[in-house]
């Protein structure tokens, strides 16, 4: 399969940029932010704060025509998530006067607001609150992250009171200014259960055939027509199909729009999966580019309003044939808006090799919300924090040396020279990017190398002095005598300690993924974390015999679940031989030895590739502290991790020194 698609014609004729309209909103272009959770930007009560604002308005600077916020709960009577659970909320008159501010700020750059709101999780309610409180669905059904809860279902009085909710809401959300709604219908939450007959076993009138699972919908958009009136727009994001036995089919999934269009929806937000099948909801770098189009296009084709198409649509060429072919009427960016705020500007200028990409690794955005935590970006921290790291001209210019063009050396380097520092960066490699080069090579991983052309080609416009193929010695430190010296040498590949391991069959991941070594057809890979896995599948598709050997109880654990979900999935279906509780005890003639939960045990392999990890050169690192008169250390040289761990710690030091 391919990676990225190389970037189309700079030119400013593109449909993207045509004005659109969804039922009485007009647009100034076809493009959406999606709807995305935004953790503890939310105030505790739900409320819109002068974080979430500054982060709404710089999508909305950046040049979309829709700002489609977050979930946004409309009670609490039913799903007793706790106030801090990041949700946004217009529960009460208390939240129309900070969505008015919303409001006003987004139209100020430009951009129509759209409030996503939601019935709630239901069923796939956290483990916490499923544990301690339990979780309500139209029917006794499973809960999601712990299958032994049944959980409880709505009563018609309860489902009554819901609908009225959404009517108030509606009102509120007219009288703060916001444009339009838009109704959250996907992903396996509350309004998704109750449309699915897998999760939807009533006998009402809110069960049964397709006619009763729609009921809910059908007057939840009654009610925010009632109370928002009848021309106020509603658009309906569901799946289309679920991916999920038992779960909605694509025929379905279009009788479905066919009905609610009929209802009176304004728009469809044209999505797939479920929690179970959560890789097609929050799509990671192992589903391709415009993942979902065909599912957009065959809504289009059965209905006459707009469809929104979602779904790593944050390549221009991709976004823009989507709409020249008639596969949708609206581009939705979501987690590329997160990576570069300025995407739609600067694809309208012509300067697509200045986007920031998305890498799609869910790190720092979904990972960090999980966690309780504010949403941000693995590539950009400033997402989520606007108005915090704002990065301002240094109160005195000096000499930078910036060791390493790693992601955290010239993160650093690009940081400290846009303050105006003269930045010098020295690179051992004749090319930048560290581990990223190797890592970059299967065709998942493609975004990293434009990840590397991105960061380079920021170096060369701001006038960085490049220097690859430079050793930094202690001695060359001291002669250039920079005024401060960042060291980002990153890590050295760690190598178990057992017999053979000198073996001339025995490879680096890193040198069989550069293809600097070539892998036999039969290959034991030692490790079973992100780059072990990774390079497995590589090699696997390249029509290898491999097995994984991996110390502890399960492999890449190091991943957002959605994406570990769908690389075991790849991984399966590639036939990759997976061992966990194993341990390599020594490296042999024909293959490797190992010890398992039965014994010890041989596999044979042509190719042994280690891929345990990094590991801190600290004798290195040590050689170069006194080099300088300030020294700062950051990424893999302090502690091995991840992209975004390297280039945070880039940035920060950047606007630090």
């Amino acid at each position: 399969m391919s990676g990225a698609p190389a970037a189309g014609p700079s030119t400013e004729a593109l449909r993207l940029f045509e004005p659109g309209r969804i039922g009485e909103m007009s647009l100034r272009n076809r493009l959406v932010m999606a709807p995305m959770g935004i953790g503890s930007l939310a105030e505790a009560d739900g409320r819109v704060g002068p974080r979430a604002i500054a982060f709404y308005r710089a999508r909305a600077r950046g040049g979309v025509g829709l700002v489609i916020t977050g979930a946004t709960r409309v009670t609490r009577d039913f799903e007793y998530l706790p106030e801090a659970a990041g949700y946004l909320g217009i529960e009460g008159s208390a939240y129309v006067g900070p969505l008015s501010e919303l409001a006003d700020a987004v139209h100020a750059e430009g951009a129509r607001l759209a409030v996503q709101l939601t019935a709630g999780r239901g069923r796939v309610s956290p483990l916490e609150y499923v544990r301690r409180l339990g979780a309500v669905a139209p029917s006794a059904v499973s809960c999601f992250a712990a299958p032994d809860v049944l959980a409880r279902p709505l009563t018609v009085e309860e489902i009554a009171r819901l609908v009225e909710s959404f009517r108030q809401a509606a009102r509120r959300l007219r009288a703060a200014g916001v444009d339009a709604v838009e109704l959250h219908a996907h992903n396996g939450y509350l309004l998704d259960q109750f449309q699915t007959a897998l999760w939807n076993r009533r006998t009402d009138a809110y069960g049964g055939l397709l006619d009763g699972r729609l009921r809910l919908a059908v007057e939840v958009v009654r009610a925010i027509k009632d109370g928002a009136g009848a021309r106020f727009p509603v658009i309906y994001r569901f799946g289309l199909v679920h991916y999920l036995p038992g779960g909605r089919e694509v025929p379905e999934g279009l009788e479905i729009a066919r009905r609610l269009e009929a209802e009176g929806v304004d728009a469809f937000h044209v999505d797939a999966g479920c929690h179970e099948r959560r890789y097609w909801a929050s799509p990671p770098s192992t589903q391709p580019p415009g993942c979902m189009l065909d599912l957009a296009a065959e809504v289009r084709r059965v209905v006459r309003v707009p469809v929104i198409a979602v779904g790593r649509l944050g390549y221009p060429d991709v976004a823009e044939a989507a709409l020249s072919d008639g596969k949708a009427d609206f581009i939705a960016l979501g987690r590329a808006l997160l990576a570069d705020p300025e995407w739609p500007r600067k694809v309208r200028e012509g300067r697509r090799e200045e986007i920031r990409p998305c890498v799609a690794c869910y790190d720092a955005c979904l990972g960090r919300i999980q966690e309780g935590k504010y949403v941000t970006c693995a590539l950009n921290p400033q997402t989520g924090m606007e108005r915090e790291l704002e990065v301002r001209p240094a109160p005195l210019p000096r000499s930078v040396l910036v060791v390493g063009g790693g992601p955290a050396g010239m993160e650093a380097a690009r940081v400290a020279s846009l303050r105006g520092h003269r930045v010098t960066l020295w690179e051992r490699a004749k090319v930048l990017g560290g581990q990223l080069v190797p890592g970059s090579v299967p065709w998942f991983k493609r975004d990293y190398l434009t990840l590397v052309r991105f960061l380079s080609g920021q170096l060369e416009r701001q006038g960085v002095v490049i220097e690859a193929g430079r050793e930094a010695t202690p001695e060359a430190v001291r002669a250039a005598a920079p005024d401060v010296l960042i060291v980002a040498t990153g890590g050295r590949t760690a190598i178990p300690r057992v017999p053979g391991i000198d073996s001339p069959h025995v490879a680096m991941a890193a040198d069989v993924l550069a293809g600097t070594r070539v892998a036999g057809r039969r290959v034991a890979v030692i490790g079973g974390g992100l780059v072990g896995c990774e390079t497995a599948l590589h090699l696997a598709e390249a029509e290898r015999e491999v097995t994984v050997v991996e110390m502890l109880e399960s492999v890449a654990r190091d991943m957002f679940f959605a994406s570990r979900l769908h690389l075991l999935e790849l991984l399966r279906a590639a036939g990759v031989r997976i061992l966990t509780d194993t341990r390599l005890l020594e490296v042999t003639e024909d293959g490797v030895t190992v010890a398992g939960r039965d014994g010890a045990t041989a596999i044979a392999a042509d190719t042994v590739v280690v891929a345990v990890g990094l590991e801190v050169d600290g004798a290195a690192v040590e050689a170069l502290r006194a080099s300088a008169p300030e020294v700062h250390l950051i990424g893999d040289c302090v502690e091995p991790r991840k992209v975004y761990q390297a280039v945070t710690e880039g940035f920060l030091v950047g606007r630090q020194v």
